[in-house]
């Protein structure tokens, strides 16, 4: 880790406030540590979570000593960041079990966590990095694994999903888009979109009622030879 990426050790007799929960904070600490998580939000979503800390407190306007102060390390920035998201991809797989339609359900939920990926560039390191996981983060974790499953096994009873597809497809499928992404920045949505929907085209059982594709991206083969770097 970099030097402006290590900790600064808190002085003893420091800040009241520098261990405090948010709920406790004085305002200007709550207002500080809003500011830092919306810039580090937007700056993990635009160009990934390698980010320099320095980066991350110019953004929110704040110096690097209150960052540390309210954040002592990358990864405990990182999980409080990426918990609103953790629990956006429980949400989106509880929406669709409630659909009554199996398949469309399976096909909501593909649709929406790549959506996601496609949105925030940060959204696909955050889960494989060596997180904190508070029990916010692994009950969210769990809930979604488990419905996602419950999905998967709706979609092949009711015959709309072909009985070879497993759980550890879903991770074939955000590898996929999470290279559509990269290579593609400038149109990763639509992009994404039109290649989900070959995705789950192949998923699907002989018979089951087809979905329009979204409409083709026009494309670069450069982009593929000389993908884009460090943005």
């Amino acid at each position: 880790m970099a030097a402006e990426e290590s900790q600064i050790p808190r002085a003893a007799g420091g800040s009241p406030d520098a261990e405090a929960p948010e709920a406790t904070l004085r305002a200007d600490a709550r207002e500080n540590r809003h500011k830092i998580l919306d810039a580090a939000r937007h700056l993990f979503a635009a160009k990934g979570i390698d980010v320099p800390m320095a980066a991350i407190a110019r953004e929110a306007g704040v110096g690097m000593a209150t960052l540390y102060r309210r954040f002592p390390t990358r990864q405990e920035l990182l999980t409080e960041v990426f918990a609103e998201q953790f629990a956006q991809c429980a949400a989106i797989v509880e929406a669709a079990l409630a659909d009554p339609d199996a398949w469309r359900g399976l096909r909501t939920a593909v649709e929406g966590l790549t959506a996601m990926q496609a949105e925030d560039h940060g959204f696909s390191a955050a889960f494989v990095e060596q997180l904190p996981q508070g029990a916010m983060i692994e009950e969210k974790l769990r809930q979604g694994v488990a419905g996602f499953q419950q999905l998967i096994h709706r979609a092949q009873k009711s015959g709309q999903l072909r009985r070879d597809f497993a759980f550890d497809d879903l991770a074939l499928v955000l590898m996929a888009n999470s290279g559509v992404v990269h290579h593609a920045p400038n149109s990763a949505a639509a992009t994404s979109r039109r290649l989900v929907g070959y995705l789950l085209d192949a998923f699907r059982t002989d018979g089951t009622a087809r979905q329009p594709l979204p409409p083709p991206v026009p494309t670069d083969l450069n982009q593929v030879a000389f993908p884009p770097g460090p943005r």
